[in-house]
């Protein structure tokens, strides 16, 4: 009988092995850069947002291969959050390492990621479309050699001065930020939730623009 459980969910160092229909199982992977200093930076915002659900679901992140992962279940939907240990340029090998391992359909796929085009906390949930100059989304898109996967974009606004982007994007939210930056991620987790339970379709026409 032990063994028998053992085989509905696995979970070791170096992988997560979940069991069922695949259809049911998401992948949501937020992105962002490894290390201490870039925590709480706004490049970061994908992290953010997986370390704020994990909390609210009470899961905890293990490492494994090419990135930090957890899993939580939800109205017999099973969420994989993962982290890429890959920094934020090369994170497609992490996301179609976790999609073939896991064998998740690419539908089932949500990138999560900042976007200096949008205003702070606005969000843009798209079913496919380019990578609009994010090196995390182009490396993404070159490893599942398609545009047509599930993002969504966390504004972090650009209000920055000719030539300073990086260090705007790799600097800490301000404290205007700060003070709202909490209901925008309640917001998101909301989001998140949704495109597993309802859909990527009325997931953009609930949270878009919100």
């Amino acid at each position: 009988m032990f063994t028998f459980f053992r085989k509905l969910f696995v979970k070791t160092p170096d992988r997560i092995i979940t069991e069922g229909d695949p259809m049911k199982k998401f992948l949501i992977a937020g992105l962002g850069n490894i290390g201490p200093k870039y925590q709480n930076t706004r490049h970061n915002v994908g992290f953010i947002i997986l370390d704020f659900i994990a909390e609210k679901e009470s899961v905890t992140f293990e490492t494994g291969k090419l990135g930090s992962i957890t899993t939580f279940k939800l109205k017999g939907r099973t969420f994989l959050l993962l982290k890429p240990s890959t920094y934020m340029n090369l994170s497609g090998k992490a996301v179609k390492y976790w999609l073939d391992k896991e064998k998740i359909p690419l539908e089932n796929l949500l990138v999560v990621t900042d976007d200096l085009n949008l205003p702070f906390g606005t969000f843009r949930i798209k079913s496919k479309g380019s990578d609009g100059g994010h090196n995390g989304l182009k490396d993404i898109q070159l490893f599942l050699n398609t545009t047509k996967y599930n993002r969504f974009r966390f504004g972090i606004s650009d209000t920055f001065s000719t030539g300073r982007q990086v260090d705007y994007v790799l600097s800490e939210w301000s404290n205007e930020e700060q003070k709202i930056l909490s209901e925008r991620l309640l917001k998101a987790v909301d989001a998140i939730k949704s495109f597993g339970l309802a859909g990527i379709s009325i997931t953009m026409n609930t949270f878009n623009g919100k």
